[in-house]
């Protein structure tokens, strides 16, 4: 690797917490209107973000594991501990809920809204899911109750691509490289980029670009850019010309069918997180701990928001102009987030040290002198 930039300051570090915490907010007012859990239109132009929330997290992704890569400079085997922790932390616990959930809604004779099918083959469909296949190619599944997994499925493709391109070397790197493209496929080609930019803006961002006024003018613009986006409804004619000019008719879009405006939204992010690293943003200091406190949970909201919801409107007699049901379903919702979360995200260190133990990523032993060994990084 190249020598690594200035490391992330805390106030930009702090303001990149801030749009994760923002980003899975967006994504969970999306869903209590795509359940009916709120009346259609009801908060506005708030409930219709959720896959612009999702843009917002590949190209922090690819940031993030950028920046972490250069400035902790992680051996293959780190690397490979790190992600397979932050994937399974959360991953297995929740989808081991979901099938659970599923299995007492059909004992209790309650539909089960999507993806009912994996219940009858869960030693198919749990490999299945914990292999994070279901959008490779032209496949479109998620596990029951659980919609928001197919990001995680991009996720997990570009975090082993990536690795295999910054941790192998010569004909090894090119071979293993084009083996995960190929079993990959073309929705992951197309928003690639997008987690392929926040990667660039990192290494990019070696000295500021702006001085401080102006980029806090810049990044009110971008602000702006995303306001007359959302306002305009881009969305929908960029998705319909996508659709048109995408020449394999026997391939459908499926999950990537919005990566004309996904590359649209993705330009306005990078325009955003470069102004606001040279905004120097200090005032976020202040809040420091709430904002951590914040961030540590949001991939655990992320994935488990939906399930509660689920669970919610099929088991109790929700009103979706009462106040008072959706507070509660709210609250239903931050109570199972901090209870998931104490065995998820926030165990990272025992993550970590459970997957040590597979063959592979044990530590390799050396020899220092005869008869004697260290245990190896």
């Amino acid at each position: 690797m190249p020598s690594p930039p200035p490391a992330l300051t805390p106030a930009f570090s702090l303001y990149l917490d801030l749009v994760r915490v923002s980003s899975a907010a967006a994504v969970v007012a999306a869903h209590f209107a795509y359940t009916g859990a709120v009346a259609p239109g009801a908060w506005g132009v708030a409930s219709e973000m959720g896959r612009e929330a999702v843009i917002v997290f590949f190209v922090l992704s690819g940031f993030v594991i950028a920046a972490s890569t250069s400035q902790r400079r992680p051996d293959g085997r780190a690397y490979a501990l790190s992600r397979l922790a932050r994937l399974y932390s959360v991953a297995l616990p929740v989808l081991l809920l979901a099938f659970a959930a599923g299995a007492v809604f059909r004992l209790l004779d309650v539909p089960v809204p999507t993806a009912a099918y994996a219940l009858d083959k869960p030693l198919l469909y749990l490999p299945f899911h914990l292999l994070f296949l279901g959008q490779n190619w032209t496949l479109t599944e998620a596990p029951p109750f659980m919609i928001p997994y197919w990001s995680l499925c991009y996720e997990a493709w570009y975090y082993l691509l990536f690795g295999l391109a910054c941790y192998l070397r010569g004909k090894r790197r090119v071979l293993f490289v084009a083996v995960a493209l190929a079993l990959m496929g073309y929705k992951m080609w197309l928003l690639l980029p997008v987690w392929l930019a926040g990667a660039w803006l990192y290494h990019a961002g070696g000295k500021p670009w702006l001085p401080p006024p102006a980029a806090r003018l810049g990044w009110l613009a971008s602000l702006l850019a995303f306001g007359l986006y959302a306002g305009l409804g881009l969305e929908a004619p960029l998705r319909a010309l996508g659709s048109a000019a995408w020449p394999f008719a026997a391939l459908p879009l499926g999950s990537a069918d919005r990566f004309l405006a996904d590359y649209l939204v993705c330009a306005i992010v990078l325009a955003n997180f470069a102004c606001a690293r040279d905004a120097h943003f200090g005032g976020l200091l202040r809040l420091a701990a709430p904002i951590r406190l914040l961030a540590s949970h949001t991939f655990t909201l992320y994935l488990s928001h939906m399930l509660v919801i689920r669970c919610w409107l099929a088991l109790y007699p929700h009103r979706r102009d009462s106040g008072a049901d959706l507070l509660a379903l709210l609250l239903a919702i931050v109570a199972a987030t901090i209870l998931l979360g104490g065995v998820t995200e926030r165990r990272l260190p025992a993550w970590r040290a459970l997957f040590a133990r597979l063959p592979g990523l044990r530590p390799r032993r050396q020899a220092t002198m005869p008869g004697r060994e260290t245990l190896g990084a």
